[in-house]
């Protein structure tokens, strides 16, 4: 079976060569991986490397907490970061307490032994859903300790088809796997997996620290002035025509601040037009000296704001739920902010557990967005509510980079 899954390694290989001569995502994970192994063996040189995998941005921000932890209270050791992802390797390339980041080289057996013999790792954090299966493999001949952070199973995954032992048999090989729900927990019983343990995910501790001290935007405390707030954020066009549907019906209720998903120059256009009639204007026009003027709209048209600007919110309606799936909805949770999305939001764990405590809303159409919001914009009593819901399930589920240092140090 190994060598089927090596060819298999191999062909997606050929699949993304073929694909770099028009796709420019696959060109730059080739480049990235070019002479890549000669770089790792000269350029690493530390020892009590700890080494942790992330597939994209997202899971090395589930990752970030527990390597915060190592360098505060373990400082000798050094952090060694894999990205597979390419616009996650060059958006933290330079993430500071890491000592060393790269590209993951691929999982063929020749590729894993070099890279193990360069990096010699103490320790082995992969994160949520990596699985690279010669990795795992010669991490285990290798008897290093390796663990799984921030764990999550589905039923569709081919760990529980009739397939599948060959792929659960190297679940066993963990040390451990630090998992979010006692769903995957009955999953993983079910092909006979108990090395694991429910903590939670590491994504709460991460936000939580983030929003301690937030960025804080004077001129966005000055578009507010002293009107209800509703932010959307990480929006997509679907999200943009339910939240227009409810402005132009109820144009005085509250400002809207809207940081979408896609920032080109193309997509802000489109949503400076649609929302014409409210005086949009875009954050980078303020901070290039713009004056406000009766604008009712912020359109927020830059990268990396979104997790400071719910502190001015009331409301939150994170985007996405009309598509492949909603965004983040933790970084308003945490300031206590109760969020609405669209429908499809199935496959996260937290959208699940704030709908059924009361703190979040999914909505199915403009209509249904409509009703909701007003009467939760009519009872200040409700929306106070909402939001102590938030703050509980956000403190509910805080602690789990701690027991998972505790674990494994």
């Amino acid at each position: 079976m190994r060598a089927f899954y090596s060819l298999g390694i191999q062909l997606y290989l050929a699949l993304i060569y073929f694909a770099s001569f028009f796709n420019a995502k696959a060109k730059l994970w080739l480049i990235g991986r070019k002479h890549l192994l000669k770089t790792i063996k000269k350029e690493v040189k530390g020892r009590n490397i700890i080494w942790f995998h992330a597939a994209s941005v997202g899971e090395f921000e589930q990752a970030r907490p527990l390597i915060e932890l190592i360098k505060h209270k373990l400082p000798e050791k050094q952090i060694l970061i894999t990205f597979f992802s390419p616009s996650a390797y060059e958006l933290r390339k330079d993430y500071e307490l890491a000592d060393y980041i790269y590209y993951l080289p691929s999982d063929l057996k020749s590729n894993v032994s070099l890279f193990l013999d360069a990096v010699k790792p103490q320790m082995v954090f992969f994160v949520k859903y990596e699985f690279w299966f010669n990795y795992i493999n010669e991490i285990n001949k290798r008897r290093i300790p390796l663990y799984l952070i921030s764990g999550i199973f589905r039923p569709k995954q081919h760990f529980f088809k009739w397939y599948g032992k060959w792929f659960s048999k190297h679940l066993k090989m963990f040390n451990k796997l630090f998992i979010q729900d006692e769903a995957s927990a009955k999953l993983l019983e079910s092909i006979g997996i108990k090395n694991y343990s429910v903590t939670g995910d590491t994504r709460f501790d991460r936000v939580n620290t983030v929003i301690q001290n937030p960025k804080k935007f004077d001129c966005i405390k000055e578009f507010i002035g002293e009107e209800k707030i509703l932010l959307c954020g990480s929006s997509w066009a679907p999200d943009e025509a339910i939240i227009l549907n409810y402005l132009e019906k109820h144009p005085k209720q509250l400002k809207l601040i809207i940081a979408p998903h896609e920032v080109n120059s193309s997509h802000i256009e489109e949503i400076e037009k649609s929302f014409k009639a409210f005086n949009p204007i875009k954050l980078s026009d303020i901070e290039n000296g713009k004056k406000l003027d009766s604008n009712r709209v912020l359109i927020i048209d830059s990268v990396g704001k979104l997790i400071y600007l719910y502190q001015y919110a009331d409301i939150a309606y994170i985007g996405g739920g009309f598509g492949v799936g909603i965004h983040n909805i933790l970084e308003a949770a945490c300031y206590g902010k109760t969020v609405f999305f669209g429908p499809n939001y199935q496959k996260f764990k937290e959208a699940r557990d704030m709908i059924e405590i009361g703190a979040a809303t999914s909505i199915a159409n403009k209509d249904e967005f409509e009703t909701k919001l007003s009467s939760l914009l009519n009872s200040e009593k409700l929306l106070q509510q909402k939001s102590n819901l938030c703050f509980e399930y956000v403190n509910k589920n805080l602690g789990t980079s701690d027991e998972i240092f505790n674990s494994c140090f």
